[in-house]
């Protein structure tokens, strides 16, 4: 799939992202493929953002809300935050909030949980993902849980990465962090958590230098 923006010159980011944002709204391309029965396309955000969130895909919480990361995730990430010095209401406020699908991929067959999208889910989603990164060009980007991660990462396993982070040619700083999930037990693992740790002391250093 490709994603077309208006091309003429007067054209702001402001205006370029809201078309973006309409445009993932109305897309049903995971239903017309039958992946899921109903297509609930979910957005959040404002050009003015700085850091950016990208996690799996929306739970039936965040469809429900029509706002990504309304569930227990979203308290947890916003739990991290605070602990890096950012505001309450941070997450929602001011972090733009995307994921490697829009929609909700249901709930896993075996039971537990939610369903992970499937790499043709995630490539049909995924010009939405750059069309968003280029429009924004955030200054950081938060890839939370092991598919956003590996999705940017390639395959590696989260203690390699967490704690540590990558900067691009244009300057955005993208950092690997575990999933904030309560069932996770990544965290329950002391040297995970101070790996953790590490990654959050990043964000608050990020937070003062780079005025977030």
């Amino acid at each position: 799939m490709r994603v077309i923006l208006k091309s003429q010159p007067a054209i702001g980011r402001v205006e370029a992202l809201t078309d973006l944002q309409q445009c993932i709204r109305q897309c049903q391309l995971c239903q017309d493929h039958g992946y899921i029965p109903v297509a609930h396309p979910i957005v959040s955000g404002r050009a003015s953002d700085r850091i950016m969130v990208i996690g799996q895909a929306p739970g039936h919480r965040s469809i429900a809300q029509d706002r990504p990361f309304s569930g227990p995730g979203g308290r947890i990430l916003q739990s991290w935050l605070e602990a890096a010095g950012f505001p309450a209401g941070y997450l929602h406020e001011h972090t733009y909030l995307s994921s490697l699908t829009r929609c909700d991929p249901g709930r896993n067959p075996r039971g537990h949980g939610d369903r992970k999208p499937s790499p043709s889910e995630m490539a049909l989603c995924r010009p939405f993902l750059n069309a968003e990164l280029r429009l924004l060009r955030p200054k950081v980007v938060l890839l939370v849980g092991t598919m956003a991660v590996e999705a940017f990462c390639g395959k590696i396993k989260l203690e390699d990465c967490i704690g540590s982070y990558i900067e691009t040619e244009d300057g955005t700083l993208y950092l690997p962090l575990p999933h904030p999930s309560g069932v996770s037990r990544w965290l329950n693992d002391p040297a995970h958590k101070k790996l953790h740790q590490r990654a959050l002391m990043l964000l608050a250093d990020w937070r003062n230098r780079y005025n977030l």
